[in-house]
């Protein structure tokens, strides 16, 4: 059985199948979706970063060139991809 709500303020009719709840206000969901995007992107840059000064720091005890200049990328990438994030949160919406 489908069950048709009215009366939102923007005028939404929303239909609710048995045992779903449907939330109202689409850009308030993507603005979450968004929201929810920026913080994972963030973590994941965040990620990157420290495994980036753990491989920096082991390869310059090991004074290994090669491995210090992948660990230094992976720092740098791991700071791109925060600040990319952190500057789409500031344009979106």
């Amino acid at each position: 059985m489908m069950q048709l709500f009215h009366g939102f303020s923007d005028g939404q009719v929303l239909a609710q199948p048995d045992g779903v709840v449907l939330a109202a206000g689409g850009t308030e969901m993507l603005s979450q979706v968004l929201d929810l995007f920026v913080q994972f992107t963030t973590i994941g840059g965040g990620a990157l970063l420290v495994w980036g000064a753990v491989a920096l720091g082991t390869s310059l005890k090991d004074q290994n060139g090669p491995g210090i200049q992948a660990g230094m990328w992976q720092v740098v990438g791991g700071g791109l991809i925060i600040a990319a994030a952190q500057i789409f949160k500031a344009i979106a919406l």
